[in-house]
């Protein structure tokens, strides 16, 4: 009967690849490719946002952490999301609708000039490229524990490749409307499985199974543990959760290519605002949807330990559940939902990554402008170029140490604040100039790489003293502060030229505009 489950996700591989080219239309402008002419509908941008920041780990990893004791933690960091999202909603986004971009970095070339333009854009591409390679590599993991079940022994590497090939296909000739309709029907496939795991998973447990798990803390929702240790270093703390995650939610949905591209295919400004809202909510709902699959299978489970399940890990939890408590078909459906998850993240990457090499890097070379037909066709080929760089990135890791993972999980640490600060500190010193940003940008970089790999906290965990590093969320804040402190610092200490206040100020719309119609 497993055949049918393989048939299911071979049908879904091949039908996605088809739909989404099919969605997509024909490409002709460089800027059809990348922003769709801004004629996409809010709220398949706004599932595309959310497929966006969900990873194949995010679909097995937060059923596993509310069965193992962290509750409802992820929908509280959610609750922080949606408030950053809110103000990326208001302060970020008219400047980038307003200023007819295809790059959020374009905005900071327009302010400060390309040089930080192009160190953003670079910075990104690389940070990009070790981060989406790392969970590329990781989204093999659980795919391999899958098809070994199905009896298709392969290996990752093999994975990855078939992978990216299926993925670059649609993203290569359909471009981002192939990437945010195809990340729509994967974010309702994954979602959709969720729904119906519980519907299983109720009828198993009934209500007498949802009171067990309620009374035994699985539906915690705020961590109110206000210790300063714990809020430094614990992700859950309320504190970190509501006030680093806004903060953190703005450096990675208001300054990171990733995301702010699929904002800026939309039809109007406010359409944009709704979307970058509504993926908060969206969010929200999916971190409770996969946090009740957890505390029911804990009832399921009868609250037995991984060891006692023969489970190597937490993460192996909710695809257990899919092969052997899931009817024929149906598990076949939800393994299709994780691929979805794997492709709907990497789809995103590339197309960002392309958008960011061209519009920010390559095109600041161009003396006269290039045809559209020239830039269309350099967006493909670095489409290309980075699909092959982040395969052979993903397969060397399979035999690397775990060095390069964790390195990857917090690769958010060491630039996100760096990106966030230099956005602010456009706004908010009309005195700092090009080289006090640029500055300010490489000496944050620099703190933050400090604080990530050399600055633990000693924490007391089952009175053992554990050196624990500080939570990401407060990494964001931390850059943001440091960029701005030394650009303003810069910006006092040099004599500015006469009139350089009245330039910096004005230099927004009006360099903006410029950069805008050269697109």
């Amino acid at each position: 009967m497993r055949q049918l489950d393989l048939v299911v996700v071979v049908v879904y591989l091949v039908a996605i690849a088809v739909i989404g080219l099919r969605l997509a239309g024909r490409q002709k402008t460089a800027r059809d490719y990348f922003v769709g002419e801004s004629h996409m509908p809010w709220w398949t941008v706004s599932f595309s946002v959310v497929a966006t920041e969900t990873s194949v780990l995010t679909v097995i990893s937060v059923p596993g952490g509310a069965y193992s004791g962290q509750g409802f933690g992820n929908v509280e960091l959610a609750l922080g999301y949606v408030i950053g999202r809110v103000v990326v909603a208001t302060v970020l986004i008219p400047l980038y609708k307003r200023g007819g971009f295809v790059s959020a970095y374009q905005y900071l070339g327009g302010r400060f000039g390309p040089r930080l333009q192009g160190l953003a854009s670079v910075t990104f591409v690389f940070t990009r490229l070790l981060a989406e390679g790392v969970r590329l590599f990781a989204s093999a993991i659980p795919i391999k524990l899958l098809l070994d079940e199905f009896g298709v022994q392969t290996g990752y590497r093999a994975i990855i490749v078939v992978l990216t090939v299926i993925t670059v296909v649609y993203t290569y000739l359909g471009g981002i409307r192939a990437v945010i309709w195809t990340d729509a029907i994967q974010m309702g496939l994954y979602l959709g499985g969720a729904l119906l795991a519980i519907g299983v998973l109720w009828g198993h447990v009934g209500g007498d199974g949802f009171t067990k798990a309620l009374h035994s803390g699985h539906f915690r929702l705020f961590d109110t543990d206000f210790g300063l240790a714990h809020i430094l270093t614990s992700p859950f703390a309320l504190p970190t959760a509501i006030i680093g995650g806004a903060i953190f939610a703005m450096a990675s949905h208001g300054s990171d290519q990733l995301i702010v591209q699929r904002v800026l295919a939309t039809r109007s400004l406010r359409d944009g605002q709704k979307a970058m809202i509504a993926s908060g909510v969206f969010v929200t709902v999916q971190f409770a949807a996969f946090s009740l699959v957890g505390a029911l299978l804990w009832s399921y489970n009868e609250g037995r330990s991984f060891t006692d399940l023969d489970l190597a890990s937490s993460d192996n939890l909710y695809p257990d559940f899919i092969l052997h408590g899931l009817p024929v078909v149906i598990s076949g459906l939800l393994v299709a939902g994780i691929l979805g998850a794997a492709m709907g993240s990497l789809s995103s990457a590339l197309n960002s990554m392309s958008n960011s090499t061209v519009a920010d890097i390559i095109h600041s070379f161009f003396r006269t402008a290039p045809s559209e037909e020239s830039l269309l066709r350099l967006a493909r080929v670095m489409t290309l170029v980075w699909a092959v760089l982040m395969a052979v990135f993903a397969c060397a890791f399979s035999a690397s140490t775990g060095n390069v993972y964790l390195t990857g999980l917090t690769i958010a640490g060491y630039t996100y604040g760096a990106l966030l600060g230099a956005f602010l500190l456009g706004r908010v010193l009309r005195r700092a100039g090009e080289t006090d940003a640029v500055l300010a940008f490489l000496v944050t970089v620099a703190v933050m790489t400090y604080l990530v790999r050399g600055v633990r906290i000693d924490v007391t965990v089952a009175g053992a003293t554990v050196p624990t590093a500080i939570a990401a969320q407060w990494l964001v804040p931390i850059g943001v502060v440091v960029t701005l402190v030394v650009g303003g610092l810069l910006s006092l200490l040099r004599r500015a030229p006469g009139g350089a206040a009245g330039n910096a100020a004005g230099a927004g719309p009006g360099r903006v505009t410029a950069t805008a119609g050269r697109e």
